[in-house]
This record gives structure tokens, C-alpha cells and sequence, in this order.
């Protein structure tokens, strides 16, 4: 008996070793430079609206309300849009916390499939919404968003040079 409950014990280890390194895999999460160039195809293909003082702050165009979330859960601060548009290194680290956030998502509900997780980030940062974007305007954007992503990630990955 006692035999029979160490080998269930030893077999339920082993079960959750394999199951927790399946899930690890299931739940990867995106690479630096995988966030790095989808913030970049996101901001190359921000609309520009050809007004000045549009409503619409920084390189990738975001709305004021939508800045104050993003600046809050990624900062812990609100930042004014003001803030936001002055400060080029804040802004690119609140677009990438967000980026990266959503890429996650996206990610794992397209079961690691590279294209369609920057096909629904990509909507999702101009509708609010996965998925959508199959005509019209947001089409043209999304394929903008995925041609500028997949030009990013070809480009080799250039690491800081280390001082002398």
C-alpha cells in the first residue's frame, strides 16, 4: 500500500513537471525585439491627419483619454498629454508597455502564431477591438501595420556598444 502511494506521488510529479513546461510553452511570451518592432510598425503607420493640433499626441497618435490609462498602468502616474508628447523616451515606454501587454494577449489566443498576434494588435490599437479590420481604412492600416512589423523584425538585431 504504502508502496503504491509513493509511486502515485513520484507519477503525479512527473505529470506536473510535463504539464507545467507544456503550459510555459503554451503561455510564451514575445521577445524584446518582437515588442520593439511592433511598436515601431505602429508608429510608422499612425495616420497623420495633416491637422495641427488634431487631438492626437505623439508619433503613434494617441487620444488623451487613452493616454491617461496607458500612462497610469504602465508608469503608475498619469501623464497630460502635454507630458506625453514632450517626452519622446516616456512615450515610447508607455507605447511599449502597452505593446507588449497586448502582444502577450494576442499571442497566446492565436496559439503562438506570429502574424495574426500583430494582425490583432494592430486592430486592437486602432478599433479597441480583436478583430474587425478586413475592409475599409482599417484594412489598409493593419496591412501597413504587419508589411512595417515584418520590415522591422528582418533587420538584424543591433545590440548598444559597450564603452571603452
Amino acid at each position: 500500500m504504502r508502496r503504491n502511494s509513493i509511486a502515485l506521488l513520484v507519477s503525479g510529479v512527473i505529470v506536473s513537471f510535463g504539464l507545467s513546461s507544456l503550459l510555459a510553452q503554451a503561455q510564451q511570451k514575445v521577445s524584446d525585439a518582437q515588442v520593439a518592432a511592433m511598436v515601431e510598425a505602429l508608429r510608422l503607420a499612425a495616420p497623420q491627419t495633416g491637422i495641427a493640433n488634431d487631438g492626437l499626441y505623439s508619433e503613434w497618435q494617441v487620444k488623451p483619454e487613452t493616454l491617461k490609462g496607458w500612462s497610469k498602468y504602465c508608469l503608475k502616474k498619469e501623464l497630460t498629454p502635454t507630458q506625453f508628447e514632450n517626452s519622446p523616451t516616456k512615450a515610447r515606454q508607455v507605447i511599449s508597455c502597452i505593446t507588449r501587454r497586448e502582444f502577450n494577449k494576442q499571442f497566446l489566443a492565436s496559439n503562438n502564431n506570429e502574424t495574426a498576434a500583430v494582425r490583432g494588435v494592430g486592430c486592437w490599437w486602432m478599433t479597441g477591438s480583436y478583430t474587425g479590420c478586413n475592409s475599409g481604412f482599417t484594412a489598409t492600416y493593419l496591412q501597413k501595420v504587419v508589411g512595417f512589423y515584418q520590415q522591422q523584425r528582418s533587420k538584424p538585431a543591433t545590440t548598444p556598444l559597450s564603452p571603452n
